[in-house]
């Protein structure tokens, strides 16, 4: 009976930290406008769902089994956030003023395969080096990493845009052409 239970158990976590990654999966790839492979993995979310939750109110009654779905959704929304980290989907914009005007930092930066624009900017103590950087999110660590080495008193503020459209390094980045191995 014991060992029954506490398959019963396992497999429920199983199947809920199965389910809630692929439900924040498929939010996150509604968000970034992927609507046809964030409806067909909607298909396979739902029959994980409706089999789990079919367990748990099969045995409501055994309050583990409760406490599994309950544990099994938690890890399912670290888990599915790791493996969203792990894909990247999509690009950030950077924005980084810094007071470092006598070095190029936009040609080092371009140099390494980052679109920038930039531009002199008026601060409170000052003119300062105003840049906007785009690159796709698997190398926004490399990103900040670059930056810190140039200028570590670079202040930075990234987010993610919600539309691209034109300019030349939208095309090499659809091309495959950056360079940010360096």
């Amino acid at each position: 009976m014991l060992q029954n239970s506490i398959t019963m158990v396992l497999i429920i976590l199983i199947i809920n930290i199965v389910y809630v990654s692929f439900f924040t999966i498929r939010m996150i790839l509604t968000l970034k406008g992927q609507r046809y492979l964030a409806a067909f993995i909607s298909m396979f979310e739902v029959v994980i769902y409706v089999v789990g939750l079919g367990l748990v109110l099969d045995n409501l009654n055994e309050i583990q089994n409760l406490i599994a779905y309950a544990v099994g959704y938690g890890i399912g929304v670290i888990v599915g956030m790791k493996i969203e980290e792990k894909l990247a989907l999509g690009y950030i914009t950077v924005n980084v003023i810094s007071t470092e005007s006598e070095k190029d930092l936009p040609k080092l930066l371009r140099d390494k395969g980052y679109g920038v624009t930039n531009w002199m900017a008026s601060g409170l103590e000052g003119n300062r080096l105003a840049m906007q950087i785009l690159t796709p999110r698997k190398y926004e660590l490399k990103l900040y990493q670059n930056i810190k080495e140039l200028d570590p008193k670079a202040f930075i503020i990234a987010y993610e845009p919600k539309t691209i459209h034109g300019g030349f390094w939208v095309k090499a980045v659809r091309k495959g052409k950056l360079k940010h191995d360096n």
